[in-house]
Formats: C-alpha cells, structure tokens, sequence
C-alpha cells in the first residue's frame, strides 16, 4: 500500500479523534475544569463505542453516531464554547497525545506484521469482522453461526468502527490501534499527574514505558532485546506476563492491551474525584459519575478481567467517599454509578454466553522471589523507599511477613510489608490508594487463581497474565507519582525555559526510538517471512504481497463481494498458517483457531464434528455440497495449505469456480 495513502489514512483517522475530542470537551468543562480537554479524548473513544454499538444493535449503519457528536458540536458552536484564544492554550495536551500517538505508530511502522504466532490473526479477525458486517452481538469469524458472545469484544468493535467511518483497510486500522491507545492513555496519565505533581507531570506516562528489572539484567548477561523481551515474557513458571511496552512491540492489539486507555482514564477519573469531590456542585457530581459508571460499564466489554480488578476498586473508593462525605449526593452518585454502568450495556450481557470460569483454586506453588523481585522489583523499591519511615516507627509490623515466608511464599511477604504499612496510614495520598491496589492484586494472585480450561502447572496461567497486567498499571502510576511527589520537592537543576527545551527532545527522541532499536519482532518472534531487506510500512499485512502473491490477490477479491457470505477453508490448529482467510477477510470459516474456541465455547459435540466435516468437505465429493449447505457456507477456498492438509477431490457439480488465479481457486455453492 502506497506510503502517500498511509500518511492520509493517519492523518484522516487522528482527524476522526480530534474531532470527536473537541465536540465532548465542552460538556466536561462544567464538571472537570481545567481536566475536561484532556478527559474528552478517552471519554470521546468510550462514547463512540457506546453510541456506534447501539447502532449495531439496532441495525443501522454505525456512521450514524457521528450525529451525536455533530450534535455536541453544533451545540457547543451556538453557545460560544470554542474560543480560539483559550484552544490555544490547551494545545500542549494535544502535544501528549501526540507524543504517545506517533511513538506507538512508528513502534507498528518499523514491525508492522500481522502474524500467526502471537494472537494477532484472532485479533485481526474480529477486526476485520466487525468492519465487514458490523452488528450486534458481531458474527464470530472463526465459527460459522455464531457470535461473540463468548468472548469481550468492544475494543475490537470501537476500533473497527473508527475504520468504517473512516474507510480505513483492516490491515491499517491494525496498525492504528496501539498508536489510539498510547496517545490516550499518555493524556490521561498526563492529566493524572498534572492533578497530582506541580513538576515533574510526565512521570505516570513512564508506566507504558519502563520495562521491568530483568530486561536489563538479561541485557547485561548476554542477550539481544528480542531474547531479552521474550525471557521476560515467560520468567514467571507456568505463566505469561506482559507489560505495556513489550506488547506495544509485540503488536498484538489483543483485548486487554487495547483496553490501557480505559484503565488510565478510570485512574483520572477516580483521582480526580479524591482530590476535587467535596467542591463539586450537584451537576458536577452527576457528570462525574456518569463518567465513571461509563469507563466502568464498558470494562467488562473491553476486557473482563479489568472488570475483576477494578470492580472491587471503584466499590472500596465508592464507600470510602460516602464514609467522607456523608451527604444525599454523595450517596446516590454511589449508588448511580453501579446501576448506570450496568444498564447502559445490558444487552451484552442478554446475550453473553461464555463457556465461564469452573470456580477459584488456590495453594498453587508460590512464586519464585526472584522471579518476583526481577518483574516488581523496580516499583516496589520505590514503594518500599515511601514507607522507610514508618517501618523505622514502627518496625514490628513487618512481622506481617512472617506467616508467609515460614509458609514458603516469600514473594507474598514482599507484597504484605508494604500493602500493611500503606493501609495503616492515618491519611491517604492518591497514589496511596494505587499502591494499594496493585500490592492487592499481586498479593491475590499469590494465594488464589480462577480455574480454566488450562490445567496443572499452568492452573493460573491467565490470572498471572491478565492481572499481572492490571498490577502493572496499578502499581507502576501509583510509584511513578509517589517518585514525582518526592521530586516535585527537590530544587529544579534546569530552568523553566532549558525543562521545556528537554521536554520537546524527549519526546523527539520517543518517536525516533522505535527506528533505533528496530526490534525485530516480525521475523524473530512471529516467523514472518518477509524481504531479507525488510520494510517500513502501516499495512500488516504487505509481507503477503511479497511472500504470498497469490493468496494476497485472493484476500483482496474476497474483500469485494458483499456480506452474508461464509467460507470453508483448511484448518489446522492453532498459531500457524492457517485460519488466514477468515482472519484477513473477515468472512466467516466453519472453523478457525480450535483451541481459542474452545477456550470460549467449551467442549462440545462441535470439537470433533467440524474439523472432520471440513476434511470430508475437501476429500468426500460425494459430502462437499451437502456439508457446505449444513454451515450455510456459500464459498470454498482452495489454496497451498489446503493441498497440504488435505487430498483434495471435490465434486464435479454443485460448485461454481468464480475465482482462479496465483495457485488459488475458490469456488461458489449453487
């Protein structure tokens, strides 16, 4: 795809954002102040997914939410909202949104594969899914008749609007995502610390960036940054632990990762509510707690396991603000804020159907203390740096450790030192209360783990991945803060004008960093075959066009013919070439990915009978047409890997070639 074209497609995509941004930031004023500018970028994201999934819902084209927000526009126009004067001097939150926008795109410009090893083609499935026929619940591209609503989905759904209303190819859009979600969540962190700190405000934003101790040590010890990434990524036993900046390299765009936006919105939100509540008039409150019933209530959509987190944390600061206040407001925006965040999508939940979790397990071997200290290390020195004082005090409660350590959990006591002093202090800083949490969940995750479909030494292979996730933004903002608290009071060593100067080379050097390292993610970690001489590009999918010309041509005429249709393709497991069709097309397959299927679905009748319909479709002629009717599947494809899995013979009659070129054919029933 033409570079000319990508530098278009960015331009009208961050067009798309700003937009919507200017048009909800006058009705925050009222309520958020001088925060308002910058809560509107994630609030705009969170209100788009809301307006464009009822208009899904109800059928009709998903370009209609952009109504709501011409509307807001308009509105905030006839009253005078938009003075240039005042733009002005906000524009340097448009700075940090920026900063982290295009360090994200050119994270994605110099590795841009979309590739099979990871879980990119799932996500590139949904994706491509929901652009293709965007409704409600969307069409599940890897299982022919159904739907996901065995799986969270919204990220994926906001982002493939974004596309639609824009026009933006799927294998681009891919590539936007991780560049939406920095320049947002670099805002909202921002903001947190420009609520917070009067120096030193970028702080937070270092959570998306730092990695943690073991990256280096595995630096000094030897290896290259991909060996040194991937050794971190597997360091915890029986588990998978991601942090922000390595999934921002590894390009995945999976649920979780989309949904940091949403978490550090909710962090403003919630910090923003602590320091300002007792002077917000009864308007202001209500807006605020629309806001907040919104980033909650559309977690379990973005990601479920937010939901588990930050859940039980909106409901402690809920009580903890009526304990505080004890006024009517106060309580029924506790109450409203709940209720709200559950009705505004109770139709997802009409629909959900997850094959679920089989309960909570626990007495799992503890995690090793070095591993520990390697992934926490970093922020709990901070952590532990913060309350010297009072374990100089009083030094007894450190005892806490004790039970844990004779018990073997040595890493449960590292957590339980801090955690203990934090919760007995007779005041509570914002960052307090963030510490808090993240020590919570990891302390949780030492003793307890929801029970899967993985088993044995891999029980709590989800709960340390997708928590440990959560903890890291947790802990990493709360640290950060407490860091910049302590540095904010230390005498500046350069002038406002020279602070200012190095503020704009460090975020020059951001942008440039991506092209210095140039880890090789593709090639090294997703077995992407693509030129010896690489590329630079925003389509993931270019490596097709130079490795697989044929089945690009293909992709490329699937694309043109109009929804309803479902195809029949080879499959063949997981996290290899195949369910490429269905990933890249978004047509539905009778089935992709197995076992992400049945992870969401459950082991049923279907595990069995569709792979071995789908080889009778390819080897049975007497089968093919028959079966084809049974999934509704109107076309067939036969490619390379087809030929590879299967002994072709299809029927002679029944099925109309309509494509035959580059070694491909595919062909339509009836």
């Amino acid at each position: 795809m033409d570079l000319i074209l990508q530098a278009f497609d960015v331009l009208l995509w961050a067009g798309l954002l700003k937009g919507i941004q200017l048009a909800l930031w006058p009705r925050l004023r009222p309520a958020l102040g001088d925060h308002a500018y910058p809560a509107a970028y994630p609030a705009s994201l969170l209100l788009f997914a809301l307006a464009t999934w009822y208009c899904g819902l109800l059928r009709i084209p998903v370009a209609f939410a952009l109504l709501l927000f011409a509307g807001l526009a308009v509105y905030g126009i006839r009253r005078g909202d938009y003075r240039l004067q005042e733009i002005r001097t906000l524009l340097f939150w448009d700075a940090v949104f920026l900063a982290g926008f295009l360090f994200a795109l050119s994270v994605r410009f110099v590795n841009p594969p979309v590739g099979y090893f990871s879980e990119q083609y799932m996500n590139h499935a949904f994706l491509a899914s929901v652009i293709r026929e965007p409704v409600v619940p969307p069409l599940d591209p890897w299982f022919a008749g159904g739907h996901l609503t065995v799986y969270y989905y919204l990220g994926h759904w906001l982002m493939g609007c974004l596309a639609i209303v824009t026009a933006i190819p799927s294998e681009v859009a891919f590539n936007l995502i991780p560049a939406t979600v920095y320049g947002t969540a670099f805002v909202a962190l921002y903001a947190l610390g420009h609520l917070l700190l009067s120096r030193w405000r970028w702080l937070p934003l270092a959570a998306l960036l730092l990695v943690p101790p073991s990256v280096p040590w595995f630096l000094a010890t030897g290896a290259d940054l991909y060996n040194a990434l991937q050794d971190t990524n597997w360091i915890v036993a029986g588990a998978r632990f991601e942090f922000p900046a390595f999934s921002l390299f590894l390009g995945n765009v999976h649920a979780f990762e989309m949904a940091v936006f949403n978490q550090a919105f909710l962090l403003l939100l919630l910090g923003f509510a602590w320091c300002r509540w007792g002077g917000l008039d009864l308007r202001a409150r209500g807006t605020l707690a629309l806001l907040l019933a919104l980033s909650i209530g559309s977690m379990p959509l973005l990601s479920s396991w937010d939901a588990l987190v930050y859940g039980p944390i909106v409901a402690a600061f809920l009580l903890v603000l009526i304990l505080s206040e004890r006024d009517r407001s106060t309580l029924a925006a506790a109450i409203a804020v709940p209720a709200i965040a559950f009705l505004i999508y109770l139709p997802y939940y009409l629909h959900l159907e997850p094959a679920g979790i089989g309960g909570i397990g626990w007495g799992f071997p503890p995690t090793d203390p070095l591993v520990f200290v390697a992934v926490w290390g970093g922020f709990l020195a901070v952590i532990y740096a913060a309350v010297a004082r009072d374990i100089r005090r009083f030094p007894v409660l450190a005892a806490v450790a004790l039970p844990p350590l004779a018990a073997g959990y040595a890493a449960l006591g590292i957590a339980l030192v801090p955690l203990a002093y934090l919760l007995l202090r007779r005041r509570h800083a914002f960052p307090d209360l963030l510490c808090i949490a993240g020590l919570s969940v990891l302390a949780v995750c030492e003793i307890f783990y929801f029970q899967e479909m993985l088993g044995g030494d891999y029980s709590r292979f989800n709960t340390i991945f997708k928590f440990y996730f959560d903890a890291w933004i947790l802990l990493g903002t709360g640290s950060l803060l407490l860091a910049g608290k302590w540095l904010a009071g230390r005498r500046p060593v350069l002038p406002a004008a020279a602070r200012k100067g190095a503020a704009v080379a460090a975020a020059a050097a951001l942008i440039a960093a991506p092209f210095a390292l140039d880890v090789d993610i593709g090639r090294g970690l997703l077995g992407i075959d693509y030129p010896p001489a690489g590329y630079r590009t925003l389509d993931g999918l270019a490596y097709l066009e130079a490795t697989r010309p044929g089945e690009a041509a293909a992709i490329d005429y699937l694309r043109t013919l109009p929804g309803g249709h479902c195809i029949v393709e080879g499959e063949n497991g997981d996290y290899g070439y195949y369910s490429r069709i269905s990933s890249f097309s978004g047509i539905p397959t009778v089935l992709g990915q197995i076992g992400h299927e049945l992870t969401w679905r459950g082991n049923g009748a279907w595990y069995t009978e569709r792979p071995a319909d789908i080889r009778a479709i390819y080897e049975d002629p007497g089968s093919t047409v028959a079966l084809m009717e049974k999934y509704n599947a109107t076309l067939l494809y036969v490619g390379e890997p087809e030929h590879e899995r299967y002994d072709v013979r299809l029927p002679d009659s029944g099925l109309r070639l309509v494509y035959d070129e580059g070694g491909v054919r595919i062909y339509e029933r009836g």
